[in-house]
């Protein structure tokens, strides 16, 4: 028996060590962890549980049947991250660089399932080489695979991949699928083709770095929703993360003890909005001064600011917010804006996390490359994703919401629950300089005249009241009593039920 034992823990050491210590020390010396050591740093103390440890590939063409190191380059398996199940992939850079065989897709494959059979979330920890090429045409079917999968899973449990180190060709298909992307900075990359290549294709001559790397695809691409300094930090935020969301589609988020009165009076709101409406201010300030203890989880950051998606907490329960920026671009909606955010009210609405909407914005921005980008097609999936979202939706307008921009942003015809506004917003079809200078058209050249007409529409349709008469605003609150009516108002809709007409799935504006 003993003997029998001790070949267990012999067979367990040796898979443990990956591709051995010289492999592992490469690792480092790039500022990289192991994959057991991700997966440690990630999960509870103690509470990961392997499967598949001694899984070996199957090829045996090129020598490699004499290759055969156990688990196949990815480490999988489950644990808690704050006592809630999750189950991980984490991929062995020292085995094969990580590359995808026939097996190695199967354990990722595997946890996937029991991921969306038992209703917890998948992380998968990217850093490979890609395709295993020994084994050809068998890896390629095994990636497929994994999409697969990936497809199935999308709105049934959350997905979250972190990128870090390579992810190259089709291995980048199965993050780009999942929830969340988040990369490490100056130490992964992804792109569909090599800068070597680019440069054979086209003849452009550009780095991993610029091609794929943390900064570009936070900041140009949107194919990342944040980037870290390295993989301690990267997997510190992902824990963070992970307490926001809940485990399926079948749970709510989970509730949090929190220590902030939701009463809590911010007379600093009441001076928030300038005296000059064409001077900007910080909506996060807003944000942070609604969340709980002030804490803010802000989703692609560096991408398209002028609108603000991310995750608080009111009364311990997770809200994702979505709101203008007047810091950037004037708030004004453009493609990437659009984009950004109804992918992050469609994520919202499939997890049933309730929705805030915080609202100073002039219109969609105007121009020809963005007429010519198809704002009108990305404008309406923002509009898409707030029509058809059933969760509770709770409407602030700040300060101004004009013309189409006021209808997409959650408003009362979008099935807003709660619309509320402070006393200085205005609802308008558009600016009262704009609209002067279509009403009064003939009387442009009296510039004294058409001062007294701005000064009218202004008196008229400058504030909440044209709005709130019709119905189209349920209140005009104090800014300062903000959080006490957001709270109460999430509060109010926590038994809300509205199902949205049977259909196999719907076609929104791609």
């Amino acid at each position: 028996m003993n003997d029998i034992l001790q070949q267990l823990e012999t067979r367990r050491v040796q898979a443990r060590s990956g591709g051995g210590q010289r492999r592992v020390d490469a690792q480092h010396a790039k500022g990289k962890l192991t994959a057991r050591e991700r997966i440690e740093l990630l999960l509870d103390d103690g509470s990961f549980e392997e499967f598949d440890m001694f899984v070996v590939h199957r090829c045996t063409d090129f020598g490699m049947e004499a290759d055969r190191p156990a688990g196949d380059g990815v480490i999988t398996g489950w644990g808690t991250i704050n006592g809630r199940m999750v189950y991980v992939f984490s991929q062995d850079f020292t085995v094969f660089g990580g590359s995808l065989s026939e097996t190695h897709s199967k354990k990722i494959c595997k946890i996937m399932d029991m991921a969306m059979q038992n209703g917890a979330p998948v992380i998968g920890m990217n850093d490979s080489g890609g395709a295993r090429i020994q084994e050809g045409v068998a890896s390629l079917a095994g990636y497929a695979e994994v999409f697969q999968r990936n497809v199935l899973a999308s709105g049934v449990v959350p997905q979250i991949s972190l990128i870090m180190g390579p992810c190259a060709g089709g291995a980048v298909y199965s993050p780009a699928m999942t929830d969340f992307i988040f990369m490490v900075k100056d130490s992964s990359y992804m792109f569909v083709t090599g800068p070597d290549v680019v440069k054979t294709v086209t003849n452009e001559v550009v780095t991993a770095e610029e091609l794929g790397g943390a900064s570009t695809h936070t900041k140009k691409s949107s194919v990342a929703d944040g980037a870290f300094e390295n993989d301690v930090e990267a997997l510190a935020e992902t824990r963070r993360l992970f307490d926001f969301l809940p485990l399926s589609n079948r749970e709510k988020a989970p509730v949090r003890p929190f220590f902030d009165d939701p009463a809590r009076v911010e007379m600093s709101l009441d001076t928030l909005i300038p005296d000059n409406p064409n001077q900007p201010y910080d909506m996060k300030e807003l944000i942070t001064k609604l969340a709980d203890e002030g804490d803010f989880f802000e989703i692609q950051a560096a991408f398209a600011a002028n609108i603000v998606t991310g995750f608080i907490r009111i009364e311990g329960q997770s809200v994702g917010v979505v709101a203008n920026q007047p810091m950037v671009l004037a708030g004004c909606l453009d493609i990437d804006a659009s984009r950004k955010a109804a992918r992050f009210v469609r994520f919202c609405d499939a997890f049933e996390i309730p929705i805030l909407t915080l609202v100073d914005v002039p219109g969609f921005l105007p121009g020809v490359t963005q007429e010519l980008g198809g704002v009108i097609k990305h404008g309406a999936k923002l509009l898409f994703a707030y029509a058809e979202a059933t969760v509770p939706k709770v409407t602030v307008l700040t300060r101004k919401t004009y013309g189409g921009a006021y209808v997409v942003m959650s408003s009362k015809h979008l099935r807003g629950d709660f619309n509320y506004a402070w006393p200085t917003a205005e609802v308008a079809v558009m600016g009262a300089k704009g609209a002067v200078e279509i009403l009064y058209r003939s009387e442009l050249g009296d510039v004294e005249k058409i001062a007294g007409r701005v000064k009218d529409y202004e008196d008229r349709f400058a504030n909440p009241f044209v709005a709130a008469e019709k119905g189209f605003i349920d209140e005009v609150i104090l800014p300062h009593s903000t959080r006490r009516r957001v709270a109460r108002a999430f509060a109010a809709l926590r038994g809300k039920k509205l199902v949205n007409p049977w259909k196999k799935h719907d076609n929104i504006p791609l």
